[in-house]
C-alpha cells in the first residue's frame, strides 16, 4: 500500500530508494557516500540513468553506486576536508585515487576486473554529472574542476578471460543427465527438471527459459519443432530456435502438467514453468533465485563427478548458465559453421561466437603433449623428446598451424621457414630423415596406403595406349609402400601396448589435435583423399 502511493520524485530525494517505485526490484542506497555534493550528484545521475534500463537494472545501478562509494571512501581518508569541497578537488586527487586502486589490486584486496570496473563507472558518472549541469554555479557540485575526471587512458585494460571456456566436459554432462530424476524429489522439482533439460538442449539463457510462455512450442511447415522465446538481453522478441523432437516432447509433457494444474486459466495467460507459491492462476513463473537454489542443492547432493582421466570435477563450476556455454561448444566442436552457430546462439557480435571455436589452451597443450609423446621418424622408430623442452616449440607450432608436409611435420629448417614449400622431394616425405609423424596422422597414413595399393593395382592392369616408362613412373614405388606399411604397423603396435584408459586419453587428444589442425588447415597442393575413419574405431578394434 505504501508503494502504491509513492511518488518517484519524492523517492529520488531519499538516501535509500525503493526501486519498485521506478519499476525495478530491490533497493538502491546512497547512504555510504559521505560527501553531500557527491551523494546528491550520484542520486541525480541515478534518476537520469534508470529510465534507460530494462529488467535487472537494480544490480547494475547498485554496482555503479558501489564504485562511486569507493571514490567517496578514498576522499574521506586522503583529504583533510574529507572531500566535502568540490571546488578544491583537482587532477592530483584523481591520480592518488588511481594509485590507491593499483595498490589494492597488487595487495589482493581488489581484483583486476573490479579495478577496471570501478574506474569505468567513476569516469562515466563524473562525465554525466557535468552533462547534467550539476557543476555549474548553483548546482550540487558547483565549482568541481574539469580536471577532476578520468580520461579514457586512465582505465586499466580489462583482463582477458582464461581458457578453456566455461563449458562442461561431455562426460560430466552425461553424468548430470543420468541424475536428472533426483531433481523431482524437491519442491517444484518437475519445473526445475524441465528447466535444466531445456537449458541443456537449447542453450538459452536461464532468464529466457524461465520466462517461456505455455505456447512456446511451434512447428515449421515441414513439421520440425521450434522453440519460440524472447531474447530479453537484446530485446528481440519471438525468436525461433530449431529443436529436436525429444526436446519438443519435454515441452509437451510440461504443457499437459500445467494445463491440468490450472484448468481455468486461458492457455495464452499461462507460463511453462509456473511458480509453486503465490501463483493461483499460473501466470507467475519460478524465479531465477529459486532455480539457482534448487540447482545448487541438486548438484551438491550428487556423488563425485569424474572426468575421463578419473579426476574429480569441481561442482562449484556447474551453474545454470554453463549449459549455454556447453551447448555452444558442443556445436562448435561438431563443426557447425560459425554463421549458423551465431544464429543458433542469437549473438549480436560474431566475435562472441568465434570464442567457441578456439580450443582451450590447457586442453590443447595437454593434447599436444599426449600426441607428440607418440611421435615416430620415417623408419617407425619412436622419437623420445622431453615434454618440458617440447612445451613452447611444440605448442607454438600447433598454435599457428603445422608445416605444410603430408601426413606429419618437417624438421628441416629451410623448409620450415618456407612453410613446407622449399623441399626438392616434395610429397615424398616418407623417404626423408627430417620427416616426423605421430598417432594423430594414423587415419591419414592408413588412407594414403590404401590409395597407393589401389593405384598400383589399377596401373598393373592392361591399359591400352600407355608406354611402359609412363606406367613405371606413375606406379607407386614398392619402397614407399613398404615404408608406409611399416610405419603404420609400428604406430598400431605402440597403441596396443597402452591400457584401455590410456587409449581413451589418446583418442580424446587426437580428436582435439585434428580439430585444431582442420581449423588451421594449410593447402599442400596434393590430391585430396577420402575422409579418414575416427581413430577411436581403430584403437577399439586393436583392443
Amino acid at each position: 500500500m505504501r508503494l502504491s502511493f509513492a511518488d518517484p520524485r519524492a523517492e529520488a530525494a531519499k538516501d535509500v530508494w525503493e526501486l519498485d517505485v521506478f519499476g525495478f526490484g530491490g533497493r538502491l542506497s546512497f547512504a555510504a557516500i559521505t560527501q553531500p555534493w557527491l551523494r546528491e550528484a550520484a542520486k541525480r545521475w541515478a534518476a537520469d540513468e534508470l529510465p534507460r534500463h530494462r529488467g535487472g537494472a537494480g544490480a547494475v545501478m547498485r554496482g555503479t553506486v558501489a564504485s562511486v562509494t569507493r571514490l567517496s571512501e578514498f576522499l574521506r581518508a586522503a583529504r583533510q576536508d574529507n572531500g566535502s569541497q568540490p571546488a578544491l578537488l583537482a587532477r592530483a586527487d584523481i591520480e592518488s585515487f588511481l594509485h590507491r586502486l593499483a595498490y589494492l589490486t597488487s595487495a589482493g584486496a581488489c581484483s583486476p576486473a573490479q579495478r577496471t570496473k570501478i574506474c569505468r563507472d567513476v569516469r562515466r558518472v563524473l562525465a554525466r554529472i557535468r552533462v547534467l549541469g550539476l557543476t555549474r554555479p548553483g548546482g550540487v557540485a558547483a565549482g568541481l574542476g574539469d580536471d577532476f575526471a578520468l580520461a579514457y587512458g586512465d582505465i586499466p585494460a580489462e583482463p582477458e578471460r582464461p581458457e578453456p571456456g566455461r563449458d562442461l566436459p561431455a562426460e560430466i554432462q552425461r553424468q548430470l543427465c543420468a541424475q536428472l530424476p533426483l531433481l523431482e524429489q524437491a519442491p517444484s522439482g518437475r519445473e526445475i527438471r524441465c528447466a535444466v533439460e531445456l537449458l541443456t538442449d537449447t542453450g538459452r539463457r536461464p532468464a529466457e527459459i524461465l520466462r517461456l510462455r505455455w505456447d512456446c512450442l511451434a512447428y515449421d511447415p515441414d513439421g520440425s519443432p521450434v522453440l519460440v522465446y524472447d531474447n530479453h538481453k537484446r530485446q528481440r522478441q519471438g525468436r525461433r530456435l530449431p529443436i529436436s523432437h525429444a526436446t519438443a516432447k519435454v515441452i509437451t509433457v510440461q504443457q499437459q502438467h500445467v494445463r491440468e494444474r490450472f484448468p481455468a486459466t486461458p492457455a495464452a495467460d499461462l507460463v511453462l514453468l509456473p511458480s509453486p507459491v503465490a501463483n493461483p492462476a499460473g501466470r507467475r513463473t519460478i524465479s531465477g533465485g529459486t532455480l539457482d537454489l534448487r540447482h545448487r542443492s541438486w548438484i551438491s547432493e550428487l556423488p563425485p563427478l569424474l572426468t575421463g582421466d578419473g579426476t574429480e570435477f569441481s561442482k562449484a563450476k556447474i551453474v545454470p548458465y554453463c549449459y549455454r556455454h556447453t551447448y555452444a561448444q558442443r556445436h562448435a566442436d561438431a563443426g557447425v559453421p560459425i554463421d549458423v552457430l551465431r544464429e543458433l546462439m542469437d549473438h549480436k557480435i560474431m566475435d562472441t561466437t568465434k570464442g567457441y571455436y578456439r580450443v582451450g589452451e590447457a586442453r590443447r597443450r595437454e593434447a599436444v603433449d599426449k600426441v607428440t609423446a607418440m611421435q615416430f621418424d620415417r623408419h617407425g622408430h619412436r622419437v623420445w623428446r622431453d615434454a618440458r623442452a617440447l612445451l613452447e616449440s611444440g605448442h607454438a607450432r600447433y598454435g599457428v598451424g603445422e608445416v605444410a608436409v603430408p601426413y606429419g611435420t618437417c624438421a628441416e629448417p629451410s623448409n620450415v621457414q618456407a612453410g613446407g614449400g622449399a623441399c626438392p622431394v616434395r610429397f615424398r616425405c616418407a623417404g626423408c630423415d627430417h620427416f616426423r609423424t605421430d598417432v594423430s596422422h594414423l587415419p591419414d597414413l592408413t588412407t594414403y596406403l590404401d590409395d597407393l595399393l589401389r593405384t598400383r593395382e589399377r596401373l598393373a592392369a592392361a591399359i591400352d595406349g600407355l608406354d611402359e616408362w609412363a606406367r613405371a613412373d606413375a606406379t607407386p614405388a614398392e619402397e614407399e609402400i613398404t615404408r608406409i606399411r611399416r610405419l603404420i604397423s609400428r604406430i598400431k603396435a605402440d597403441i596396443t601396448q597402452l591400457s584401455e584408459t590410456e587409449r581413451a586419453q589418446i583418442d580424446e587428444a587426437v580428436t582435439v589435435v585434428r580439430r585444431h589442425r582442420a581449423t588451421h588447415a594449410v593447402s599442400l597442393g596434393i590430391p585430396g583423399i577420402g575422409a579418414p575413419p575416427p581413430l577411436s574405431h581403430q584403437t577399439k578394434a586393436l583392443a
